[in-house]
């Protein structure tokens, strides 16, 4: 027998058919978890109790991983005929197990938007991105023609994964105007979730293409919902910080790109926290200060910050040559996260850097020297960057003719420099206390407190807080 036409071992039969039954099982599995989020929806409907919704809402992610085409094959005749235009979104293969058209009810506009999205969100993961515009079209125009309070939890997810379309086809700006209606239409609703997914969007979609004066102008012009949850905090203070750095308000970009670390999720969300690791490594060096090395030794920020590992070497060191090779190595890296003209903007710290390394080193130097060590072209550009460093107070020196001398270094507690450094810990641990205060739950109150028992109020106490 020829070995290119070996048979498959038994084993091996028997392997394939074991992972055959777990993805059958797996399925089913699926397919049920999928009709008891649609019976939680419609409870949640008919008794108007929003949290049934929000718990649907909460285990979209892991009902995302096990969407395929045969569990909607077995989902969807179930509430929707056979003809019907969600169908045509799922490609034609698969098994249909529900073929009888005649007991199938209308459903509630709740469940088809939420049957809908999943949709949205299979095409999206299984990367048939030009299927997945029109097919997010007709989800966002079938929940902005619902005027339902149930509908805003479904609908902030909606407006999500539209901008997430468009965003992957490359065509962010023509949604723009619809999602600046969208967020006024909100506001005027109340609806704290919509509100904040829709300022989430419009700011990233305004950063896409580097209008940061209108980023800014939103954010001015609007006030983020207090009650949105702790991920669209997150996204907001990344954005923030981006608009701050850009606009040379390093000490507020700094805040806010830390506070959206603090909200985003410990364990998940990885992507997130690398960006803003990312941005707050450049913030820092752009201060004057060098990140700390646990940052860099995360297991999961490891290989995504090798390249600003690399980067806060050479600013660390004051060594120009090195700078401008880590630019040239890693400059396609830091192009693609949208960090390069930040990172340009460090050379000025890299050279103070040096300035100050060669004043601490020499008591009397000339520029020549100095022009070789900084890597500069001509003596005359090096004195012009010493005479800078010391009407900046980087350096305590003097220029003669042809060489600098360095003066004494006075004590810095003499000075106001400890002072600014305690008040600005003193503020960054009071702001911090006060939002941990805000994000705490506290018990409903028992107004009716003193008609009970001291025991019977303790152990109400222990249920609520539970």
């Amino acid at each position: 027998m020829a070995v290119g036409n070996e048979v498959p071992s038994s084993l091996k039969i028997e392997t394939l058919i074991s992972e055959v039954g777990q993805q059958i099982n797996s399925d089913k599995e699926t397919v049920e978890l999928i009709k008891l989020q649609v019976k939680e929806i419609e409870k949640g409907v008919l008794k108007k109790e929003p949290r049934f919704i929000l718990r649907v809402v909460c285990t979209l992610p892991k009902t995302r991983k096990k969407l395929n085409r045969d569990v909607f094959m077995s989902v969807l005749p179930e509430y929707y005929y056979l003809h019907d235009e969600v169908f045509k979104w799922i490609p034609s293969k698969g098994r249909i197990t529900n073929i009888d058209e005649n007991i199938i009810i209308p459903i509630l506009p709740e469940i088809d938007s939420y049957l809908h999205l999943l949709i949205l969100i299979y095409l999206l993961d299984c990367g048939n991105f030009m299927v997945a515009v029109p097919c997010s079209n007709k989800l966002i125009s079938k929940v902005c023609d619902q005027n339902r309070r149930s509908m805003s939890l479904i609908a902030a997810k909606a407006y999500f994964y539209h901008s997430r379309a468009y965003e992957l086809t490359g065509q962010l700006e023509k949604i723009r105007p619809f999602f600046l209606s969208c967020l006024r239409t909100c506001t005027l609703r109340s609806d704290s979730l919509g509100q904040a997914v829709l300022i989430n969007c419009l700011l990233r979609n305004y950063l896409e293409y580097n209008l940061y004066d209108l980023a800014d102008k939103l954010v001015s012009k609007i006030d983020f919902p207090e009650k949105a949850n702790h991920n669209e905090w997150a996204r907001f203070y990344y954005y923030i910080s981006r608009i701050k750095v850009t606009r040379l308000e390093y000490s507020e970009a700094q805040k806010t790109v830390t506070l959206g670390l603090r909200k985003a999720p410990e364990k998940t969300a990885v992507g997130f926290r690398q960006a803003a690791n990312k941005l707050a490594i450049i913030i820092e060096l752009l201060l004057g200060d060098i990140p700390d090395r646990k940052i860099f030794n995360e297991v999961m920020m490891r290989k995504s910050l090798e390249p600003y590992l690399e980067l806060t070497r050479a600013v660390r060191d004051g060594n120009l040559t090195n700078f401008s090779e880590v630019l040239e190595k890693h400059g396609n890296t830091f192009r693609s996260d949208r960090t390069f003209n930040l990172i340009l903007r460090l050379r000025r710290n890299v050279i103070k850097t040096a300035v100050r390394g060669i004043g601490l080193a020499y008591a009397r130097i000339s520029t020549d020297q100095i022009a070789v060590k900084l890597g500069v072209d001509s003596p005359q550009e090096a004195e012009y960057i010493v005479a800078k460093a010391i009407k900046d107070g980087v350096l305590e020196a003097v220029l003669i003719p042809g060489y600098m001398v360095s003066l004494e270094i006075g004590d810095i507690y003499r000075t106001m420099e400890p002072t600014k450094n305690y008040n600005k810990r003193i503020a960054f641990c009071l702001e911090l206390h006060n939002l941990s205060v805000k994000g705490m739950h506290y018990p409903v109150k028992k107004y009716e407190s003193r008609l009970i028992p001291d025991q019977d109020i303790e152990e109400d106490f222990d249920i609520d807080f539970i």
